[in-house]
Formats: structure tokens, C-alpha cells, sequence
């Protein structure tokens, strides 16, 4: 029992640390959702360890109906674990989640529905999982994981790299993990796709520039022309140009409009 209560504690150290909202310790016991929704947590899977499995049962469905948090009371959970918000938050049976981990409303941690034995993910430690995100079947998250909001993970993702996208996409993270281990930014996350675009562009643009100065050899003016008028950066696409990045093309197109 005291071990149990060493872990609220820890819970709630942990609400403090990492949501600049959270104002005192009083605030956090009497309005955070996610750490009500994790203390009972906690009491439902000691009597599900023990045996008590319907009690357990009871115990997590009261507290489904009170925070809209539902977490199996089979599922394993470390330390210092924040679920921030919590609203549409389902845990599964067999899902196992480290120390240090971040858990943003809506994200499921969840089965694809036709395992068996282990059917739900496993979170490595210091793990951010973005609002909306479904991580689905027996799957292995390393540590140090950045899950950007709304992807949907099927595959293992090893540490230290960050998923986005439908489905997941495994890139490696750009930025170095803070200080203090706890990485919670949203925003600036690699998007792979946008970076494969802007390299195609950037090759077109050259391609382009060598076939005007082929035209313009040839005085073939009316080539010169089209290829003036195609190019994705219109006058400014001359000799030596190397293209302009696909953000400076879609703001120059918004202009145009």
C-alpha cells in the first residue's frame, strides 16, 4: 500500500513539472482528470493482481464514467506517467507503459482486434504521445518516442525517433532530448513527405533551368518562353536558379489568387 501511494505522489510531481497550468498541488489532486483516472488505476489493478478481477473491473468502469478516461486494470503502468486532459483516453488489457511517459486526450493505446495473448502496445520510457494518436496491436515503442497528434502506429518504432502521419511514418528526430528527459512539443516535428517534395521541386527547377539554356542555344524562343511561363518561380527562374523551396511557391500562388 505505501509503494501504491509513493506512485500517486509521484503521479502528481509529475502533473507539476510538466504542465505550466497547474498552479498547486491542491489544483492538481482536485482537477486533473488523467491523475483521478490514474489513482484508481492503480487500486484496480492490485485486486486485478491479486485475483479480483470483476472489483477491478467495477473499480475502472467507475472511474471511465467519472473522468471519460478508460483503462483496463490489466494494464501496466510506470512511473510519473501524465495524461494530460484525458478526455477519450482507452487503455487496453495488456498494454505495458513505462516511466516518464506523456499521454495527450484521445489517443488510444489499443488492439487490432484479432491477437490474442499480448494484443496491445508497449511504451518504452519517456515516451510523448500526441493528441488523437492510436497506437494499435502488440507492438514495441522504444524510448525517448515523439508521436505526433493523429498518427495511427501499427510497426515498432525504435528509440529516439519521432512517428507522423496516417499511417505512422519513422523518422529520426532533429532535435536533441532535453535536460530534463521530457520532450513535449507538438509543433516542430519532421514532416518526410514535405522534405521528399521540396526535393523533387528543387531537381525540377534545375532541369528546367538546363533546358532554357539548351533553348536559348538553339534560339528556340518559344521554348523559352513556355519554359519561363511553367516555371515555378516565374521570372525569377533564370540561369543559375536552383528553385525556390514548396512553401515560397504556395505562398506565391496564394498571392497570385
Amino acid at each position: 500500500m505505501s509503494d501504491w501511494k509513493a506512485l500517486i505522489r509521484e503521479d502528481e510531481q509529475a502533473v507539476l513539472a510538466r504542465d505550466p497550468a497547474a498552479k498547486s498541488a491542491m489544483e492538481v489532486k482536485l482537477c486533473y482528470p488523467g491523475l483521478k483516472a490514474l489513482k484508481t488505476h492503480r487500486r484496480a489493478n492490485a485486486l486485478y493482481q491479486k485475483g479480483h478481477v470483476l472489483l477491478a473491473r467495477i473499480l475502472s468502469q467507475r472511474a471511465r464514467h467519472r473522468t471519460g478516461i478508460e483503462i483496463h486494470p490489466g494494464a501496466q503502468i510506470g512511473r510519473r506517467v501524465f495524461i494530460d486532459h484525458g478526455d477519450g483516453v482507452v487503455i487496453g488489457e495488456t498494454t505495458i507503459i513505462g516511466d516518464d511517459v506523456t499521454i495527450y486526450q484521445g489517443v488510444t493505446l489499443g488492439g487490432t482486434g484479432k491477437d490474442v495473448g499480448k494484443r496491445h502496445p508497449t511504451i518504452g520510457n519517456n515516451v510523448t504521445i500526441g493528441a488523437g494518436a492510436k497506437v494499435l496491436g502488440p507492438i514495441v515503442i522504444g524510448n525517448n518516442v515523439k508521436i505526433g497528434a493523429g498518427s495511427i502506429v501499427l510497426k515498432n518504432v525504435p528509440d529516439n525517433c519521432t512517428v507522423v502521419g496516417n499511417p505512422g511514418r519513422i523518422v529520426a528526430k532533429k532535435t536533441p532530448q532535453p535536460s530534463d528527459g521530457v520532450d513535449l512539443d507538438q509543433v516542430n516535428l519532421p514532416d518526410p513527405m514535405l522534405d521528399r517534395m521540396e526535393a523533387l521541386v528543387k531537381r525540377l527547377s534545375v532541369l528546367e533551368s538546363c533546358l532554357a539554356k539548351h533553348a536559348k542555344r538553339l534560339g528556340c524562343n518559344e521554348c523559352i518562353e513556355e519554359a519561363d511561363s511553367a516555371s515555378p518561380c516565374g521570372e525569377r527562374c533564370s540561369e543559375g536558379c536552383h528553385g525556390c523551396t514548396l512553401e515560397e511557391q504556395m505562398n506565391q500562388t496564394q498571392e497570385e489568387e
